[in-house]
């Protein structure tokens, strides 16, 4: 069965954020768990935090043990999108981009597979 989680307008770049959601796919949750928490990147943060939401809705609405999980997909897009104006030489006006990200946690028990 699969459990998913999913943050909305995290406070990342989409690309920051891809490469620890890659790194965690595959394995199990609670390795990739500590993959999280002990990771110094920003990302990991909001990737902990989803994959915490995650596990939670496999315990409670579908009284799955946290031991059987397994990280299926780890999906990071594109977000909204803030944008923003910084003064440049000789009263002109740059442009800034503040991205967002959407991260998705898809987990599966291996009990589909088996049957």
């Amino acid at each position: 069965m699969d459990v998913m989680a999913l943050t909305k307008d995290a406070r990342i770049s989409p690309t920051k954020a891809r490469d620890l959601a890659r790194t965690i796919q595959g394995r199990s949750a609670s390795e990739a768990l500590k993959i999280t928490q002990f990771s110094e990147r920003k990302a990991a943060f909001y990737i902990g935090k989803t994959l915490k939401s995650a596990i939670a809705n496999a315990e409670n609405n579908h009284s799955l043990s946290a031991d059987d999980l397994t990280v299926k997909s780890a999906l990071v897009d594109q977000g909204h999108m803030m944008k923003r104006f910084q003064p440049k030489a000789r009263g002109s006006a740059g442009p800034i981009q503040k991205k967002m990200s959407h991260i998705k946690i898809v987990l599966t028990d291996n009990k589909g597979e088996a049957e």
